[in-house]
């Protein structure tokens, strides 16, 4: 797989798991309680979510109250008001910075530059996934450990609703995707780097078309006449008369 297409792909996940985030702290459907009478005109199923609580009976009427206190939540649902806001926050942040430093953006130059700022917003994504991650499963635990209590009256008991899940997909969506992200490595360094004090090669300089200028020269520190007297006098060799020896 090309780098600008794993990019794509974890910004297409990221971008569904932020929309999925938000989708699941607006609807009100963390809860669902199915209350059915002996008659079926008494039957109403009751919505509970962070914002509000909903109830709709048999005959179709729906009424919708805001929570006005926190305090009326349970821990679970208070703990997930913070935690999906920080988790929205986070992976709006983390999805901004994966176009800032993609491929098909031209906010940065220098490519790794651009590759270390998909790498952070790859990881704020698997962050934000993470923290979404932790409310949607506690309060998954707690409606079932709920339910299966013999303290709670059967007319009462509550189930999953319908933000479970897409919390659920929406927190794999920005892991898988911030992953996905964060193995598209930086390209490799010069080995040699311009340091200071090193100096770059010149090369002979050309002056006008047509023209060449040679490299500067330098004059010799000592001018050379062409004689060479040596200091100490050597006296001439004496020959013997002996051919080819010599005293």
């Amino acid at each position: 797989m090309g780098r600008i297409a794993k990019e794509v792909s974890g910004q297409i996940l990221c971008f569904i798991g932020f929309v999925g985030i938000c989708v699941c702290c607006g609807i009100p459907m963390w809860r669902v309680t199915t209350y059915i009478g002996a008659n079926i005109v008494t039957g109403q199923i009751v919505w509970d979510g962070l914002w509000m609580n909903c109830v709709m009976q048999s005959t179709g009427q729906m009424q919708c109250k805001i929570q006005d206190s926190i305090m009326r939540l349970t821990q679970d649902l208070q703990a997930a008001r913070a935690l999906i806001v920080i988790a929205i926050v986070i992976s709006f942040i983390g999805m901004l910075l994966t176009f800032v430093g993609g491929q098909c953006s031209s906010c940065l130059k220098k490519e790794s530059s651009m590759a270390k700022v998909l790498i952070l917003g790859g990881i704020l994504c698997i962050v934000a996934g993470v923290i979404g991650l932790i409310p949607v499963c506690w309060s998954s635990a707690y409606t079932i450990s709920d339910f299966q209590s013999v303290l709670t009256i059967e007319t009462q008991k509550r189930e999953l609703g319908a933000s479970i899940y897409i919390g659920w997909a929406a927190s794999g969506s920005l892991l898988f995707g911030g992953i996905i992200l964060c193995t598209s490595c930086p390209p490799s360094e010069d080995v040699y780097p311009n340091y200071p004090g090193m100096y770059p090669y010149q090369g002979p300089m050309y002056g006008p078309p047509g023209s060449y200028m040679p490299a500067k020269t330098y004059a010799p520190s000592a001018v050379y006449t062409g004689a060479y007297v040596p200091n100490k006098p050597y006296p001439p060799p004496t020959y013997s008369p002996v051919p080819g020896q010599y005293i």
